[in-house]
């Protein structure tokens, strides 16, 4: 074998002697599939009887060390990593709804999420009815004989704080399934866990990683609710990269201060926002006259890095908002990340829905959302100011 050439030597991996000692950072473990000893062991591997991986969509290192971390942020007794929060949305309904069945969503959700269920769920056979979250009573009519009940912590974008332990306490009764989008929050701020719902998911492409440059999502919940779960994951292929889920545990180590820091942030944006004349309204949980203040005190840690505020003269003075502020504060429809963002709902994440659905939640051409980041709050208040009084 010494004469071997370059065709013998390349297509074959080479092999990776760990030593003795252990690595301080985890290893990226990129691989699409392990070897297996025999056809004994790879039966034992895909159905479970044995510890160890096959192919990285039903399974790899990186995922599980960042569900390990997702658990334990969220007490849960499982989680799964997905490519995405749709696909943590997607693995809920597939694994735990059935045609025929019926879901209650909170008409605030994210304007995907109103998409997969909608559109997406009755092509299945699923309905949903969708209501108000924060009406404990239209809730609990509308959840008689419901399979699942959909809501948001903090709902994008207009910052309502859901009544999660009256929710909780309706899918008792009814024996439905209490999901929470928990994305606005963080575990940082609420493990709806706690306070009574079944399953929590995360965009974890948003604060929990905080860095903008992954794209996954995390469903957890307790054991008894994921005998279909892995298997929905990896059949519909929902599952995620090494690389990202690598990259989001990086992220993770900073949540916690990240989170604090920006939602502190956020609080004194909110209040110069609220005291200009240019804006019509702020929401913010961490203001006295929300109208959910019992709920956020109750729930939350703190008010969160999001505030949204509605302007006088619509779309044109969001442009110009926009165009202001966009050299220190980027227009981008997304959040969470450690610089402060800004997004148009009515032409991003909410632009799928008619005008009159729209209005409806209280969104127009002149809300605008603000993914409050860690920098200084006076250099945030101080762009805001300017661009403000700068209007015509």
């Amino acid at each position: 074998m010494a004469n071997r050439k370059a065709d013998d030597i390349c297509p074959r991996p080479g092999r990776v002697d760990l030593g003795s000692t252990t690595p301080h950072a985890p290893p990226i473990v990129p691989t699409s599939v392990w070897e297996c000893h025999d056809t004994e062991q790879s039966e034992a591997l895909l159905n479970g009887a044995a510890a160890g991986y096959v192919y990285q969509r039903d399974g790899h290192p990186n995922a599980d060390t960042l569900a390990a971390k997702c658990c334990e942020l969220h007490r849960a007794e499982r989680t799964v990593i997905t490519s995405s929060g749709m696909a943590a949305l997607a693995a809920a309904v597939l694994s735990l709804v059935k045609s025929g069945e019926t879901i209650v969503a909170s008409r605030r959700l994210y304007g995907r999420s109103l998409l997969l269920l909608g559109t997406e769920t009755e092509r299945l056979g699923i309905e949903t009815r969708l209501v108000d979250s924060n009406d404990v009573a239209e809730v609990r009519g509308a959840a008689e004989q419901a399979r699942m009940i959909v809501v948001e912590t903090i709902s994008n974008p207009t910052l309502r704080v859901a009544p999660l332990v009256e929710l909780a306490e309706i899918a008792k009764e009814t024996g439905a399934l209490l999901l929470v989008d928990n994305t606005f929050a963080t575990p940082a701020l609420c493990r709806p866990l706690e306070w009574g719902a079944h399953l929590v998911m995360e965009s974890i492409s948003k604060s929990m990683n905080g860095h903008s440059d992954v794209m996954l999502g995390s469903l957890s919940g307790s054991e008894d609710l994921w005998g279909r779960v892995p298997q929905v994951v990896a059949a519909w292929g929902l599952a995620s990269g090494p690389f990202d889920c690598w990259l989001a545990e990086r992220g993770l180590a900073t949540l916690a201060v990240r989170v604090e820091r920006a939602s502190a942030n956020a609080q004194q944006v909110a209040e110069l926002l609220t005291h200009h004349p240019a804006v019509e309204r702020v929401d913010y949980p961490g203001l006295a006259d929300h109208p959910d203040r019992a709920a956020t005190e109750q729930l939350l840690s703190a008010g969160g890095s999001m505030v949204t505020f509605h302007l006088a003269g619509g779309l044109q003075a969001a442009n110009r908002f926009i165009a202001a502020v966009r050299e220190q504060i980027p227009f981008c429809p997304s959040l969470g990340e450690t610089g402060t963002t800004i997004s148009h709902p009515e032409s991003t994440s909410h632009r799928g829905l008619t005008g009159e659905e729209r209005a409806a939640l209280g969104i127009d051409g002149g809300t605008l959302r603000l993914s409050v980041g860690i920098e200084q709050a006076a250099t945030i208040c101080e762009l805001l100011q300017t661009a403000l009084d700068a209007r015509p």
